[in-house]
């Protein structure tokens, strides 16, 4: 027997959890649909190595302005990991010591040069296309600007490393336009923005924030429930699940990540900019590794370039005989955060004297569900297809980090993002109880 909706929600992460939450103040009956056992989609904070680890999104800031609002609304604490006494990079092949303040002045100039006139071509890191000087410079890649400023050896590999713990992805397929806006969201500041994508997170982790947004929701929340296929039409949509079940609904929304789009069954199908993009992939394939290493280790941050299996390793949790390591390459395929012998290589460019004791993460890449990490766009992509990404077809909305406008990639976008598509669609809502139309959807 088919079911009858408002509005189904594809996908529990936080941007279908803020629509759901939104939707139902509004009114309307809202049903959500997630694939996973978990709710939280790309954020999972999960008990490992005797910690409370994040295994996807983590670092908020106040100048992220709808996380911190979220934050804000549910009283939620924020801490970050212990302030680094070391720091270690490369010189080519030869490993240089110092500070952090060391490390941060090394990469300065390098950084300026590559990020001026960020807003003169995003003025408005909530328009992102308003001013029109984004097309000239997005078709241009990280890694061919870096190469044009002939950095020394030694700022180039910190540069390198840098942008590679900052992008997750290979610098010579990430659009130069993913670093003009991140730093846009920060008034051009690239200290600030460097502070804002790194240092701070919930105390009690993100699952804190996940489980405080669906208590407030008024919804039915299915998990283990995965989508089929979506009909479509004018009277609505039908939603099948691979269990068999069918419902109907007003409004569809999607929350699904850019790479896993074209595998959902539409009919009709979408519109080729809304699979395009997915299809090209995002820049975006690295991989995130956790690493409790025998202590006491003092806190310490090491780069490396953009051409080791790991680019960038900190430590985020110290105990009395051990410390936990948060460390980012730009190619899973290169590493996995499970092999202990590979990671202890990694961490031999910099030191031989840790002693890998366990290692976990999770492979975005393979996992159906995602498909990637949190978004970079590939050159060109954001001209092309963003806007387009964004835009309803009929019955169906489209939200998502992915597609967010100040911090895309970010806990912060996807908020931005579901609460833009729960206005858009109960407005949608609101002008179709004021005239006739059909209360049938296809397939009922």
């Amino acid at each position: 027997m088919q079911e009858k909706t408002d509005v189904v929600i594809v996908g529990a992460g936080v941007a279908g959890l803020i629509a759901a939450r939104e939707l139902g103040r509004s009114g309307l009956r809202v049903t959500v649909l997630e694939a996973r056992d978990r709710l939280g989609g790309r954020v999972w904070t999960d008990e490992r190595l005797g910690r409370p680890l994040e295994i996807g999104g983590t670092w908020v800031h106040w100048v992220q302005p709808h996380v911190w609002a979220e934050i804000t609304r549910y009283g939620l604490p924020v801490t970050r990991g212990p302030r680094a006494q070391e720091a270690y990079w490369l010189a080519g092949d030869e490993v240089r010591k110092g500070t952090l303040d060391d490390f941060m002045e090394l990469i300065d100039p390098g950084m300026r040069r590559l990020l001026a006139g960020t807003m003169d071509v995003i003025p408005r890191p909530d328009a992102p296309l308003s001013a029109g000087g984004l097309p000239a410079v997005d078709g241009a890649t990280v890694q061919e600007r870096l190469d044009g400023l002939d950095l020394p050896v030694e700022e180039r590999n910190a540069n390198e490393a840098a942008w590679v713990g900052h992008l997750n992805a290979p610098l010579d397929q990430a659009g130069f336009s993913s670093a003009l806006r991140w730093t846009a969201a920060t008034a051009g500041s690239w200290h600030l923005m460097h502070e804002a994508s790194a240092i701070f997170r919930l105390a009690g982790g993100t699952r804190d924030l996940v489980a405080a947004i669906a208590a407030d929701a008024r919804a039915d929340i299915r998990t283990s429930t995965a989508v089929r296929r979506i009909d479509h039409g004018f009277g609505g949509a039908v939603v099948a699940t691979e269990g068999g079940a069918e419902i109907a609904a007003d409004r569809v929304v999607l929350t699904l990540p850019q790479n896993i789009l074209p595998d959902l069954d539409f009919s009709p199908g979408l519109s080729e900019a809304k699979l395009a993009a997915g299809r090209e992939k995002t820049a975006s394939q690295g991989v995130k590794v956790w690493i409790r290493v025998r202590g006491p280790v003092a806190p310490f941050f090491a780069y490396s370039s953009a051409h080791h299996p790991l680019s960038v390793v900190r430590t985020e949790f110290l105990g009395e005989d051990d410390a936990v390591l948060v460390s980012f390459g730009a190619d899973a395929t290169r590493i996995s955060p499970h092999d202990r012998e590979a990671v202890q290589r990694a961490l031999r460019v910099w030191r031989d004297d840790l002693e890998v004791l366990e290692a976990t993460g999770h492979d975005w890449m393979a996992d159906p569900r995602s498909g990637e990490t949190w978004l970079i766009h590939r050159p060109g992509q954001v001209t092309r297809y963003l806007e387009q990404q964004r835009r309803s077809e009929g019955v169906l909305h489209f939200a998502g980090s992915d597609y967010a406008n100040i911090w895309p990639g970010f806990i912060d976008g996807a908020v931005e993002s579901g609460l833009r598509v729960a206005a858009e669609v109960a407005a949608a809502a609101g002008a179709a109880s004021g005239t006739s139309r059909s209360s049938e959807a296809p397939g009922s």
